[in-house]
């Protein structure tokens, strides 16, 4: 059997409604933001119920612009997790500014107990990540936030569609970023992103960045950037959102069976605790597993596409030791890039893939 981890070609062996809706674009010639992109905005905004939502070409674009939106730049610090994809970290790179790397948790977030001993009186953010579509403890962070009057800025770029009790990730912070590449749960046939806010005022800073500055044709008030979502894909994530609810059930069916399944099953097996009320996307299902690299082999094997999510935390990367400064015990995310693997759960595997992924688990720890 196999059990892919590419489901692209899935998502988009149906596209008919999309094609209709792009030659009514091509038509219409409204290529440059306009109507398409404002409406998918729109949509947004009611999905997330938030004040604005401003679209952008990438994800990382989304987490320099609202870094840059609150002023944050060279001499100041800002505090990540230390196992989160590198567009985290190279966004504060982008703005000037200096990321603090400190460890994780055991479900693979931001180790809220290490926040407060990395603050200093240059540091001017928390990033938390909403690492895996999973997330961190919102609650404690704005607390620590609020206590040393420190911004939060979310990376959710994987967390769109799930929730932190009744608030979705990305809606926390002062502003926020998000993702729709198309391996996140919120997909485009390329690359796309968003930066939420419910600051009227850096709402409409945000606006003008990202399209050069500009306040009409003729005008701008200070130089800016081209950010800008492209509409052919604001007409793709606008369908991919009327299907995201479905989604998202789909792959915590999937993770659940796995979690029943795998969880106690055997002391080689660690999965995440899963916090009751949240809801996850699942954008990863990653668990520990001893003997990682043979797991992985011989699921491969048999199959199973699994992947690493990942194998060299980011402050052992040549990069991060020249531009970060570290805390001195990350032994927690040192320890998980040994034994972390990502088993494929999304929307288009059926209950009998997932029962053949815990057979041959089973199979190799001989269980």
């Amino acid at each position: 059997m196999k059990v892919f981890y590419n489901y692209l070609p899935n998502e988009f062996s149906d596209i008919e409604k999309i094609l209709n809706d792009w030659q009514k674009l091509i038509k219409s010639s409204d290529f440059t933001l306009g109507k398409y992109v404002l409406d998918f905005e729109n949509k947004f905004k009611k999905f997330l119920n938030v004040k604005h939502c401003i679209s952008t070409n990438n994800g990382t674009d989304a987490l320099i612009l609202a870094l840059k939106s609150l002023g944050i730049g060279p001499g100041d610090q800002v505090i990540t997790v230390t196992n989160t994809f590198y567009a985290t970290v190279g966004a504060i790179v982008a703005v000037g500014a200096t990321p603090i790397l400190i460890d994780c948790d055991e479900r693979f977030q931001i180790n809220v107990k290490r926040i407060e001993e990395a603050i200093n009186i240059k540091t001017k953010a928390i990033i938390p990540v909403h690492w895996g579509g999973a997330s961190p403890d919102m609650e404690a962070i704005m607390d620590i936030s609020i206590k040393h009057n420190i911004l939060v800025v979310e990376d959710a770029c994987m967390g769109i569609g799930a929730l932190v009790g009744q608030k979705a990730p990305g809606t926390f912070g002062k502003v926020n970023a998000f993702s729709m590449h198309p391996l996140k749960s919120l997909n485009v046939m390329g690359d796309g992103g968003m930066v939420v806010t419910n600051d009227d005022h850096l709402a409409c800073w945000i606006k003008k960045y990202r399209n050069h500055g500009m306040i009409d044709r003729d005008h701008i008030e200070f130089w800016g950037v081209n950010m800008r979502l492209q509409p052919l894909q604001a007409i793709v994530a606008s369908h991919r959102l009327d299907e995201l609810n479905n989604t998202i059930e789909k792959r915590n069916f999937n993770a659940a069976y796995l979690d029943k399944n795998l969880r106690g099953l055997s002391e080689n097996i660690q999965i995440p605790l899963r916090i009751k009320g949240n809801i996850e996307t699942f954008a990863l299902y990653m668990a520990l597993f001893d003997k990682r690299d043979e797991l992985k082999d011989f699921l491969i094997s048999k199959g199973v596409e699994v992947k690493i999510h990942y194998p060299i935390p980011l402050h052992k990367q040549t990069a991060a030791q020249q531009d970060c400064l570290c805390s001195k015990d990350l032994k927690i995310s040192e320890d998980q890039a040994n034994k972390l693997l990502t088993i494929p759960v999304h929307q288009y595997l059926q209950i009998e893939h997932m029962q053949y992924v815990v057979e041959k688990i089973k199979e190799f720890y001989n269980i």
